[in-house]
Formats: structure tokens, C-alpha cells, sequence
């Protein structure tokens, strides 16, 4: 199913519900740089992060060292932003929540 790409407003609209995420010049990709106390932690927020993202089936792009997980999000189908997007850094930040004190 194509997803319908999220004009500027609309994704500005999401982005004030997520903390600490970026919107790009283009506004066609989110992201953030999570931190996390040690490698464990960053690996355990990854891999609950992979098991969201295959219940959407939706992948991010992501980097990791030891403890920080950089993530960009956007939905390459739609040539930017959807809601999708937002649904997976939403999943994401409830894995991060568990791990950040």
C-alpha cells in the first residue's frame, strides 16, 4: 500500500509530539541521536526497536556505536515523510523510555 507523503505543516504538527527529534531542510526525513548508558543498553533499545519496525514493516536507517544509536526515518515509497514515520519514532521512544533514566 503506498503511504501519502506529509506535507511540511503536517509533519511539523508531528514532530512538536516527539522530543529531541530533527525534521531535515527538505522535511523529507526525521531523526535522533539516542544515548544510552552502555552498549547492552543501546543493542536492547535496537532490537526492540527491529521487532516494531517489522510489526510495521517499516526499516529504519540507523548507526550505532557502543552506546549511541543514531536513527533517520522516512518512507523511501513516498519520497519523504509519512505517517509511518511518526508511528516508529513513537515505538522508539518507548523503547528508549525504558532504557533513559
Amino acid at each position: 500500500m503506498k503511504r501519502e507523503r506529509l506535507e511540511r505543516a503536517a509533519a511539523e504538527a508531528e514532530l512538536a509530539e516527539l522530543a529531541g527529534w530533527a525534521l531535515n531542510d527538505a522535511s523529507s526525513s526525521i531523526s535522533k541521536t539516542f544515548k544510552f548508558a552502555n552498549f547492552i543498553e543501546a543493542f536492547g533499545f535496537m532490537t526492540e526497536a527491529a521487532l516494531a519496525a517489522e510489526k510495521l514493516n517499516h526499516h529504519p536507517e540507523w548507526f550505532n556505536v557502543y552506546s549511541r544509536v543514531d536513527v533517520t526515518l522516512n518512507t523511501h515509497d513516498a519520497g519523504g515523510l509519512t505517517e509511518l514515520d511518526f508511528k516508529l519514532a513513537k515505538a522508539m521512544e518507548k523503547a528508549a523510555a525504558r532504557r533513559i533514566d
